[in-house]
């Protein structure tokens, strides 16, 4: 039995004490156990004999707590218990076997009998309280793992709406969970909840958790959370009332489910779905740009969207359309960009520039300054992607789409609108090659319409990698080149090939080098057609290269009827020359006779005298002229004769320079000869000294006053063919000189450089004519061409030694 000391004069309550089924240990001012009932025996197993007058701490306290709770009986017996809450204390004590368990003491101060402070305390073992407490925190542990594994958010609160429970899914949707215990007109702000539209603030009776605490049912309410910190998400959320089987309110709870992904990617598809619409149902480039540009800002729910095209051939970009929202006044934005803007310049110029795509997720704080930014914050916009449109390597153009609010990089919607500005690439440039194609139908019917009008025969040629020339395209004038059309699939530059004249085949041949060597070039030579026919054709081409291969493309002319004018034409003038010639000489001699004889007459005075001298001279120059037309008819002809025989052609050329010092001094030209060893010439001398007489009279006609005429003899190199020698005359000087295309037309009959017509220098164009025709008549041949320094070299090669034929 427990034993309790007599506690005053209430033994009533000492009856009690030790009856009662609660443990009570009663202690003196020391410390040591006054009073152990029954109750205390049976909980800690020590009887009330072993107990009582022993230190209270000696008994129930573990070894490790025992100067811990030594203290803390002496601040209670200093203090009172108003120093624990509600004069209560939960310790850890030990029984006398040593188990350890959990108690609630309820203590009470007093006095005994002698006035010394006292301590009652009634002691409760709460183990079974600390096992149930354990099993409810498992349990809660438990819940919040599962509700934290949910991929649904779920937020509880008590009856007067503050947040009791709220899983890992919610957490994430801030970076900093508000106050659970704001009230719920301040639910909106802060937990920055707003309509679908993202811009709307809920009402506080909106707000899903405070319709379920108002007994409502929520179901698929679709929100924005906003959080200035991080992503705006997209929910749809549930919320039910917490209600007992009485009726009774405990709170509510709701579940929230991210949809962003979802919606973005329905946001996505419908874009997609928006532009292949807009382009399928396009008349034009233009209008389906601008409905591509149009779908694409309405399903991301963005305030704005316009395109850039790019005109390469200016370097220049154009604004060529533009969306924005209907109910959105963007003027400051539109009205302030240029319509154009360059490589580099603005937002546009950049992406066209870099090739990439530009994402400013906040214009405001975006550090770099150009004109599109201040028009854009202006207009009240925050936010701009600009993305380039592409047909392989090259951008055709600039998208950009701009929003009010600040926009986080994401990179699966940069990757979706590189697909729709690829699918708009591909639609420009199929459109882009149908126009082409329909401008090069209509380019090529004119063409065809316009070649079928021609006399010619228009041509494309393809050269080979072998050198060869393939036949691409053939006008409808074929056959004025051969006669008839040649047969399907027939190379027409091969044919030519196979037909072109034997004697003209150089002239082919150099022709086509022309061409391969990637040099316009022109040529005529007879052509043997397929009806057997002859024909002489003029034919020009052009090179050219596309894609890396070379094409020609040429004209080729039936001049057939030319050359038989030309050579009738030639063939009477000649045959005129002759005529008139002959006929002048009759008449001249007798003139020349009749002024001699009046010269012979005595008493002629001064002015008689000189008018029969001017009649003497002008008659003697219109004999040389007839002479010279005789001499060239007769060579054309073949009927005049060559006496060659061994000649000197060292004096033969001193003795023309002689003749001819008189004139050159008169002009105070410098005349001279250079002399060199040379092989024996064969020569009739009088054609030569022609030959001599011709050139320089030429050399000092052209040359003006203080000039220099050199004529020089010398010895060619051997000749790669005939393994001969050859005797040189030149004839240099320091003249107005030729202009360098018309040295080949130089030896032509009646022909005169334009250089001297411009100085005004008379001449018939015929000695040079003559010149050569002796020269070619001895089997010699004759050049002229520019001076070094400035002037005309004429160079004059005979056989050595060589038999000329007459």
């Amino acid at each position: 039995m427990g034993s309790v000391e007599r506690l005053g004069d209430a033994p009533e309550l000492q009856a009690i004490l030790e009856n009662a089924h609660d443990a009570f240990i009663s202690l003196d001012d020391v410390g040591r156990v006054r009073a152990w009932n029954a109750a205390t025996e049976q909980l800690f197993g020590w009887s009330a004999e072993e107990a009582l007058g022993r230190s209270v701490i000696d008994l129930i306290a573990p070894a490790a707590l025992r100067d811990r709770y030594d203290r803390g009986l002496r601040v209670l017996y200093e203090h009172g218990p108003s120093v624990l809450p509600g004069h209560r204390l939960e310790l850890t004590v030990t029984d006398r076997a040593g188990r350890e368990f959990p108690i609630e003491m309820a203590l009470q101060t007093g006095t005994d009998a002698r006035g010394a402070l006292v301590v009652h305390a009634f002691v409760h073992d709460i183990s079974a309280r600390h096992a149930a407490q354990r099993e409810l925190e498992a349990e809660r542990i438990f819940l919040q793992a599962l509700l934290d594994s949910l991929d649904v958010g779920v937020v509880a609160c008590d009856h007067q709406g503050r947040a009791t429970v709220v899983n890992q899914m919610v957490r994430q949707l801030y970076r900093v969970m508000p106050d659970p215990r704001i009230d719920q007109e301040s639910w909106p702000q802060a937990y920055h909840l707003f309509t679908p539209d993202g811009h709307t603030l809920l009402r506080p009776e909106q707000v899903p958790l405070a319709r379920a605490l108002a007994g409502e049912c929520v179901d698929g309410q679709h929100l924005m959370i906003c959080p200035p910190e991080g992503a705006a998400h997209r929910c749809l959320v549930n919320a039910r009332p917490i209600t007992t089987a009485d009726g009774q309110r405990l709170g509510a709870v709701l579940a929230v489910r991210d949809i962003t992904s979802q919606h973005r990617a329905q946001v996505l598809r419908d874009a997609q779905h928006a532009v292949a619409r807009a382009l399928a149902e396009a008349s034009g480039s233009e209008q389906a740009v601008t409905g591509a540009v149009a779908a694409v800002t309405q399903a991301l729910g963005w305030t704005y969207g316009e395109y850039w095209q790019v005109a390469h051939e200016q370097q220049v970009m154009t604004r060529t359309s533009s969306w924005h929202l209907p109910d959105r006044d963007l003027e400051p934005f539109v009205g302030e960009q240029s319509a154009v803007v360059r490589r580099g310049q603005g937002l546009p110029g950049m992406v066209w520039d870099r090739g990439q795509a530009e994402w400013i997720c906040d214009l405001q704080a975006d550090a770099r300054s150009f004109r599109l930014k201040q028009a854009a914050l202006q207009a009240g916009l925050r936010a701009a992607i600009a993305l380039p449109v592409r047909s392989d390597r090259q951008v055709l153009g600039v998208l950009i789409f701009c929003a009010d609010t600040v926009q986080q990089a994401d990179d699966e919607l940069i990757d979706l609108l590189d697909g729709i500005c690829a699918h708009i690439g591909r639609y420009l440039e199929r459109r882009r090659a149908e126009e082409l194609a329909l401008d090069l139908a209509e380019s090529r019917r004119h063409f065809d319409q316009v070649i079928s009008q021609l006399d010619d025969n228009v041509w494309t040629t393809e050269i080979t990698p072998d050198g060869q020339l393939r036949s691409m395209f053939e006008g409808s004038n074929v056959a004025a080149v051969l006669g008839v059309e040649p047969p399907e699939g027939v190379n027409v530059g091969m044919l030519l090939t196979e037909r072109v004249h034997p004697e003209d085949r150089a002239v082919w041949d150099g022709f086509r080098a022309e061409l391969i060597a990637g040099r316009p070039a022109q040529g005529e030579c007879r052509v043997i057609g397929l009806d057997g026919v002859t024909r002489w054709i003029w034919m020009r081409g052009t090179p050219r290269r596309e894609g890396g291969r070379a094409f020609v493309d040429g004209i080729s002319t039936d001049v057939t009827e030319r050359h038989r004018l030309a050579e009738e034409r030639d063939r009477m003038k000649d045959e005129l020359v002759a005529l008139v010639s002959h006929e002048l000489r009759n008449p001249i001699g007798a003139i020349r006779g009749y002024v001699e004889m009046l010269l012979d007459t005595p008493g002629l005075t001064g002015v008689q005298r000189m008018f029969a001298d001017v009649i003497d001279r002008t008659s003697a120059h219109l004999l040389h002229l007839s002479d010279n037309l005789l001499d060239l008819a007769r060579l054309d002809a073949g009927h005049i004769t060559v006496d060659a025989r061994p000649v000197s052609l060292t004096r033969l050329v001193r003795q023309a320079v002689a003749d001819h010092r008189a004139a050159a001094e008169a002009k105070h030209l410098s005349i001279g000869i250079e002399t060199h060893l040379h092989p024996p010439v064969h020569a009739d001398p009088l054609r030569l000294r022609q030959v001599l007489d011709n050139l320089l009279s030429n050399a000092i006609k052209y040359t003006p006053d203080g000039g220099t005429v050199t004529l020089t003899t010398g010895s060619s190199g051997e000749d790669a063919d005939t393994g001969e020698h050859a005797a040189v005359i030149a004839v240099a000087d320091t003249g107005i000189g030729i202009p360098s295309e018309q040295y080949g037309q130089l030896f032509s009959r009646f022909f005169r450089a334009s250089s001297a017509q411009e100085a005004g220098i008379k001449g018939t164009g015929l000695g040079l004519a003559i010149t050569k025709a002796i020269v070619e008549a001895h089997g010699g041949t004759i050049t002229a061409g520019p001076r070094e320094g400035g002037g005309t070299l004429v160079t004059v090669r005979l056989p050595a030694a060589a038999a000329v034929p007459s």
